[in-house]
């Protein structure tokens, strides 16, 4: 396709491939919204902000005792409702002078958009990390000394292992640090040599070490108060959908626009086994669930 600012002959400048090039340098730049950490399975189909995903959990049946005397007594599925609204509205804007020149630069590789991006990741994962760490369980503050803070930091993560146990969380599960916590993290022996305990070495989304059946993941968009997050993607979901770049000459400059909208929600998912039902068939939500876990670090050293 050919447009109106184009030399005939030139075929270089094609916006509809944008959207998969946004949305593969995105994805690595994400630590709380990424597949690690929160799932996107009731993605569906989000086309505007206020849309609502619906999340239909089964109640466990009842197993009951059987005798010939008193045979069988049926019972009906129960299912409990969680609403999943698609709340936020975010857009990214660009205005280019010469569209064929700045594509053959490299277009979405070019700095600017390269920010532009990283500023929509950002501000999502940051969503995405309220969201979870406002839903978990918060155990009791981390208060190692300058002696002791990898042994102390290390033994709060199996901690955080014990709990999850106890509530029976599969594997899978993740723990998220602040950079800080890293910083000492990464001198016990366990975390250094996880290539003899998991798997080691720094990958995407903030990946640290693979170790003791979590991932250990790092990032800077630590909500406030919180500095170990340790969990299970299933018990966060994220959807998002980017709603496809536009392109038009603008209004007040001698230039063309190219835009996108990003359409996002989080939610903590809860589960009959887990959580509190109330009578109205929905999950009591202001608790905390069971399947994250959070800590704060009283830190008595300087960093």
């Amino acid at each position: 396709m050919t447009f109106a600012y184009q030399n005939p002959a030139s075929h270089t400048f094609v916006p509809e491939i944008w959207d998969a090039d946004l949305l593969t340098q995105f994805d690595p730049l994400l630590v709380w919204a990424s597949p690690l950490v929160a799932n996107n399975k009731y993605e569906g189909e989000i086309r505007k902000q206020g849309d609502v995903v619906h999340i239909n959990s089964l109640l466990r049946p009842t197993v009951g005792d059987y005798t010939v005397a008193d045979g069988m007594t049926s019972q009906r599925p129960e299912t409990v409702d969680q609403k999943f609204p698609i709340t936020e509205a975010k857009y990214l804007q660009v205005l280019v002078e010469d569209a064929e020149r700045v594509q053959l630069a490299g277009g979405l590789d070019s700095p600017i958009n390269q920010q532009m991006i990283r500023s929509l990741a950002r501000e999502a994962d940051t969503f995405m990390g309220n969201i979870i760490a406002k839903g978990a369980t918060a155990l009791p503050t981390i208060k190692p000394t300058a002696e002791n803070a990898p042994q102390s930091l290390y033994s709060a993560i199996l901690d955080m292992m014990l709990a999850l146990d106890d509530s029976d969380i599969p594997a899978g599960r993740y723990v998220v640090v602040s950079p800080r916590v890293k910083r000492y993290l990464i001198e016990h022996p366990a975390v250094a040599n996880a290539a003899a305990y998991g798997e080691g070495g720094v990958t995407a989304n903030g990946v640290v070490a693979r170790l003791a059946g979590f991932t250990i993941l790092t990032t800077t968009a630590m909500p406030t108060g919180v500095d170990i997050v340790a969990g299970h993607s299933e018990f966060a979901t994220y959807a998002s959908q980017f709603t496809g770049f536009r392109e038009g000459q603008s209004e007040k400059y001698r230039a063309d626009y190219i835009d996108t909208l990003h359409l996002y929600g989080g939610k903590i998912v809860r589960y009959p086994d887990l959580d509190a039902k109330k009578a109205d068939n929905t999950f009591d939500e202001s608790k905390p669930t069971k399947g994250i876990v959070k800590a704060s670090v009283e830190w008595v050293t300087a960093a």
